[in-house]
């Protein structure tokens, strides 16, 4: 082998490099934008040019002879416009400083090459690159090196050009088809690592990895943030003595050690751990991770939050239990099936509870024949419009599995069914007349929910009372500021009112704040305010998503509603009843403030109304000045 093609060789090693070198720094860009990583692409490229002009094959000329061009190319092939901003010109740069008589066609060179791989990039309409780019890439390149060897002066005169110019072309060639493969590859495998990624980090359960010294090395968001880190990369480095007791750390650690040691995966612990005042439940399975040579280098483990579930069981297994008290005194009806869905045996209870298909509820049919005469007499309300045999035999299926059921039949019983499985896979099935319970369920769901509108109204106004406000404005303004939307608050008082129920009485009192609500309701008409007696001759309207014009306007109407009635007031200066409204309006990106903050600016805003002579409307803004609107 001669020594150009050594040098060349050596030449198409410095573009694997290139390649290896960017691979390995990739990862450092994948939190820029695509920009930035096409730019950083072309700077990596550019610098491979001037490596690879630095080893190249000089001529007597001052022509050079290397694989500038394979780099300049993959540039704009995979990294489009951006990163042929970069690589070219860096390339062209460094050419000129080396001079020599070929220095001017040499940039030209670069520059054909570059257009013409940029045309390519074009052509495949922005989609990614594939092999079969590279290889047309390379013939390209390849045909416009010939043809600027063949055209360009300097190049023509060079004596040795023969000698070199097949090794320039094939290996330029082979270069791209080697980096252009090399690309790909690692696109390939990054795209598999950010997938990998992806599925770890967002995952709703607590996912970790952990090395021989029980050190987390790999954590998901939801385990970084449940231990108060600011990402899963500063959470890398910690042990469990960093994030739980002393105690529970050395337990932890002891379980961690001994699984790694015997190799044996943990599966589905559950625990239970107190976190402040409530207790949550855990269910963790841990399994040890190998490396090829089978030796156990670590752990990686998965912890679920079964709180809620645990509470559910809780709850339905407290149900069963009351249910199975309540039906201890009554005649159920006892069925068994085998394996096969046959009925083996069932009580007179049994057949007794289904009047219609009760002739075939006896020992001998199969439940597939029960199934079609409960549906042939429509004997369920709750079957599906259309029946086939598919959905028979699904259902006859079905009952080979622990479930409770409650059906409601044609004649408005309900009846509840269990169902457990034994061991040898027998079906047993319990029926009870449950309609009894069912009735009782909706009376007192609805004597609920008539309770609990009684503690919700005023029993005078018929409005909302003090305790339902305060529940209100407390979501309301939680809402107000997740939401960023305004909240206004009217604090309005009957002016005078005590003088009005020692002259007119409090039967008169009570009428007169009667048509005070009436006032306020007509105001307030958005199905969103909300109208409630504060207390005594106070009364609210919150309005979410209302802004200070929006507040003046329901006040503004409230006055001339209640002017309209002239109700006579002798104790008052007007001689008329009238009313003072205070205003306090929280904008919709302003800081977040408590019911009792806001109560307050309401409150103040009435108290200035009061003080400023009364029937007044006073917009609450600071302590130290509020302005008013007199009508």
């Amino acid at each position: 082998m001669n020594t150009t093609w050594q040098i060349l060789i050596g030449n198409l090693a410095i573009v694997a490099l290139v390649i290896s070198i960017w691979a390995h720094i990739y990862f450092r860009f994948r939190l820029m934008t695509d920009l930035q990583t096409k730019l950083a692409f072309g700077a990596v490229m550019g610098a491979g040019t001037m490596a690879s002009m630095m080893m190249s094959v000089p001529l007597s000329n001052g022509v050079f002879i290397d694989l500038r061009y394979s780099l300049v190319a993959i540039s704009a092939l995979f990294g489009g416009a951006p990163s042929a901003t970069l690589t070219i010109p860096l390339a062209v740069a460094f050419r000129l400083q080396m001079g020599g008589a070929g220095a001017l066609d040499g940039m030209i060179s670069i520059a054909c090459v570059g257009a013409v791989s940029l045309t390519l990039r074009v052509l495949q309409k922005r989609r990614k690159a594939r092999l079969a780019d590279t290889f047309i890439l390379g013939a390209l390149v390849s045909v416009t090196l010939l043809a600027t060897m063949l055209v360009l002066p300097a190049q023509i005169s060079a004596m040795a050009l023969q000698l070199v110019g097949v090794p320039a072309v094939v290996l330029n060639f082979g270069a791209i088809i080697v980096a252009g493969a090399l690309l790909l590859q690692f696109e390939h495998m990054a795209l598999d690592r950010d997938l990998l990624t992806a599925a770890l980090t967002q995952t709703p359960d607590f996912q970790y990895v952990k090395n021989r010294d029980s050190v987390f090395v790999v954590v998901n968001r939801n385990v970084a943030e449940h231990h108060h880190f600011t990402s899963p990369e500063a959470m890398v480095g910690a042990t469990d003595f960093h994030i739980a007791t002393q105690r529970r750390a050395e337990v932890l650690f002891a379980e961690e050690q001994a699984l790694m040691r015997s190799g044996e995966a943990l599966i589905n612990k559950i625990e239970p751990l107190q976190q402040g005042d409530k207790e949550h439940w855990f269910r963790t399975s841990k399994v040890p991770l190998r490396d090829r040579d089978g030796i156990v280098i670590g752990l990686a483990g998965v912890t679920r939050d079964i709180t809620e579930e645990r509470s559910i069981e809780r709850e339905l297994r407290a149900n069963r239990n009351m249910l199975s008290h309540a039906m201890s005194g009554m005649s159920d009806g006892f069925a068994m099936y085998d394996p096969k869905g046959d009925l083996v045996y069932a009580n007179p209870q049994y057949a007794h509870l289904f009047p219609l298909s009760g002739v075939v509820r006896v020992a001998g049919f199969n439940i597939r024949d029960i199934l079609r005469k409960a549906v042939e007499t429509q004997e369920r309300r709750s079957f599906p419009a259309e029946i086939d045999e598919e959905w028979i035999e699904t259902a006859a299926r079905d009952l080979h599995r622990d479930k409770d059921e409650e059906i409601d039949l044609y004649d408005g019983r309900w009846l509840s069914l269990r169902t457990r499985m034994t061991a040898d896979g027998m079906a047993l099935v319990v029926v009870s007349d449950v309609t009894a319970m069912k009735q009782a369920e909706h009376s007192l769901r609805a004597v609920a929910d008539r309770m609990k509108s009684l503690a919700e109204t005023d029993g005078l106004t018929g409005i909302v009372n003090r305790r339902a406000f305060d529940e209100a404005l407390a979501l309301a303004l939680a809402r107000s500021v997740r939401e960023r939307t305004p909240l206004s608050l009217l604090m309005i008082d009957v002016d005078r009112f005590k003088a009005y129920n020692d002259t007119y009485g409090h039967l008169a009192g009570d009428e007169c704040l009667k048509a005070v609500t009436d006032c306020l309701r007509k105001a307030a008409r958005r199905d969103t305010d909300i109208v409630a007696r504060f207390g005594g001759e106070e009364f609210v309207v919150l309005m979410p998503e209302a802004d200070e014009a929006d507040a003046c306007r329901v006040a503004e109407q409230f006055r001339d509603a209640l002017h309209a009635l002239n109700l006579p007031h002798t104790g008052s200066e007007f001689g008329r009843v009238t009313a003072s409204a205070g205003i306090a309006v929280k904008q919709s990106r302003a800081r977040a403030t408590t019911p009792a903050e806001f109560m307050q600016h309401a409150d103040e805003a009435l108290y200035d109304a009061k003080r400023n002579g009364r029937d007044r409307i006073s917009i609450w803004e600071s302590p130290a000045s509020a302005r008013t609107a007199n009508g």
